[in-house]
């Protein structure tokens, strides 16, 4: 199952969990709203309901050169469940299957910086707090 190409400069944010389509649109909604501009390439596609970490590395590893995406977000049960909307990030090629959890309100500024490689997924993994999430960079 290869993986959608997401939109230049954008992350590709990927339904996995489908039982509320609700929840699917208040999840784009809050991503849309952390931004001025669109940083995300949206994904609802039932082939990709419940797909472990796992078989979207194997595909990444699979994967062409050109065709491949270094990470994604997945937009899980948790992502759908929980308020701040924390999708999970997913690091496809450094550390493949690395993740941590990021909030809505954060995806912006992870995703502009990860699309034109300004930091590494490392950077942002690293400063997750102690539930592994990202949070913004603490000063100091």
């Amino acid at each position: 199952m290869p993986l959608p190409q997401p939109d230049d400069l954008s992350s590709l944010v990927l339904r996995t969990d489908f039982g509320d389509e609700g929840a699917w649109d208040s999840v784009q909604a809050a991503v849309d709203a952390a931004g001025e501009y669109s940083f995300a390439t949206y994904v609802s596609d039932l082939r990709f309901a419940d797909v472990g970490i796992h078989v979207l590395v194997a595909e990444e590893a699979a994967a062409s050169e050109d065709d491949q995406i270094g990470d994604m977000f997945l937009a899980d049960a948790t992502t759908m469940n929980d308020p701040d909307h924390p999708l999970l990030a997913v690091d496809l090629s450094h550390e493949p299957g690395r993740t941590f959890r990021v909030p809505a309100q954060w995806f912006p500024d992870v995703s502009a910086n990860l699309s034109i490689a300004n930091m590494d997924f490392a950077e942002f993994a690293d400063a997750a707090d102690g539930s592994g999430t990202f949070r913004g960079f603490r000063e100091g």
